[in-house]
C-alpha cells in the first residue's frame, strides 16, 4: 500500500508538469505563481487597488496612496475525472508502475490536454474586447493580423510580451502568403521548463493550435470528453498579453487501487481527478483580441 501512495505522489507531480509542457496553452500557467492553492477546487487570487499620482504640497508633503491588497477566493469550474482500469492479467505488480505511468501520460496527451486547451481558448474568446469576423485569405491575412495587433498595442501602450494563438490551418496559410515573405522571424518561446523555437511577427510569438481546439464554445460531456457547441464559431486567432490569462490545472487526489483491494473487478484502478480553470482579470480584457471565421 505504501508503494501505491508513493506512486500516486510521483504521478500527480509528473502529470501536472505534462499539462504545462504538452499543451499549446501551457504558457498561461506561468501566471499561476501568484495564486494560492491548498488542494481541492478553491484558489485565492490576489487583488491590488491603487490610486494615481497626487500633487506634492510643500507644507503637507505627499498625498497618501492607500493600497488595498486582498485575496479573492475562486472556485475552479472544471472538475473532471475518470477511472482508468488495467486488468490484473495485463500487468503484474512488478510492472505496474511503468504501465500505469504510460497509460496516465497517454490519457492526458490524447484526451485531457486537448480538452484543457479547448476550454482555455474558448474562455479567452468570450472575454475578448477587440473582435473581428474575417474569412482568411492569403492576399489579406497579414494586413488583417497586423491591424488587430495594432489595436492591442494601442491598449497596452506597446508594453509587455504579447502572444498570438492561431488555428493551424490559418497558420499554414500565413506561412504561404505572399504578404509575409519578409515579415516572419524565428524566435524563442518559454513554456514551463521548456523553450521552443517559434515564428514571430513584429516580435510577437505565434503559437499554432489544432483547429479542433479553437472554437468559441464547447460542450463538456459528463461521460466522454468534449465537442463543439451548436453555433460555435471557428477561431482564426486570439491575441493577448502573456500575463493576461491565469490558468490553473491540478491533478488532485490520485488513487491507486490494487486487484486485491478492488471490489468491482480483478484489476488495477487509477482514479484520476483533474481540477482546472482559467481566469482573466477585468483590467486585462481590453487588451484581448479575437478573430473568428464566421
Amino acid at each position: 500500500m505504501a508503494n501505491n501512495i508513493e506512486y500516486a505522489k510521483v504521478f500527480q507531480k509528473e502529470l501536472d508538469k505534462q499539462i504545462i509542457e504538452g499543451s499549446t496553452s501551457g504558457w498561461m500557467e506561468e501566471n499561476a505563481s501568484q495564486v494560492i492553492y491548498n488542494g481541492g477546487d478553491e484558489i485565492k487570487i490576489p487583488k491590488i487597488t491603487l490610486n494615481g499620482l497626487g500633487t506634492y504640497n510643500r507644507t503637507d508633503g505627499y498625498t497618501t496612496n492607500p493600497i488595498t491588497y486582498t485575496y479573492e477566493t475562486r472556485v475552479m469550474s472544471m472538475d473532471r475525472g475518470k477511472r482508468l482500469r488495467i486488468d490484473a492479467l495485463d500487468v503484474d505488480e512488478t510492472g505496474f508502475g511503468l504501465a500505469a505511468a504510460n497509460i496516465a501520460a497517454e490519457f492526458q496527451r490524447v484526451k485531457v490536454i486537448p480538452e484543457i486547451d479547448a476550454y482555455r481558448y474558448s474562455t479567452l474568446s468570450k472575454n475578448a474586447a477587440i473582435t473581428k469576423v474575417y474569412v482568411p485569405d492569403k492576399k489579406t491575412i497579414l494586413s488583417t493580423l497586423l491591424g488587430q495587433l495594432g489595436e492591442v498595442r494601442e491598449v497596452t501602450g506597446g508594453e509587455g510580451e504579447l502572444v498570438i494563438a492561431m488555428s493551424r490551418p490559418v497558420y499554414d496559410m500565413i506561412m504561404l502568403s505572399s504578404e509575409v515573405t519578409h515579415s516572419l522571424d524565428a524566435g524563442n518561446f518559454s513554456q514551463g521548463e521548456l523553450e521552443f523555437s517559434v515564428k514571430t511577427i513584429n516580435g510577437v510569438s505565434i503559437i499554432p493550435v489544432p483547429s479542433a481546439r479553437m472554437k468559441t464554445d464547447y460542450v463538456f460531456d459528463s461521460e466522454d470528453g468534449f465537442s463543439p457547441a451548436k453555433g460555435a464559431k471557428q477561431i482564426n486567432w486570439v491575441i493577448c498579453p502573456k500575463t493576461a490569462p491565469i490558468a490553473i490545472s491540478k491533478t488532485d487526489n490520485l488513487k491507486i487501487i490494487t486487484p486485491e483491494q478492488n471490489q468491482f473487478a480483478d484489476a488495477w484502478d487509477i482514479d484520476y481527478r483533474k481540477y482546472h480553470d482559467i481566469f482573466i482579470p477585468d483590467n486585462k480584457k481590453a487588451a484581448i483580441a479575437l478573430c473568428t471565421a464566421e
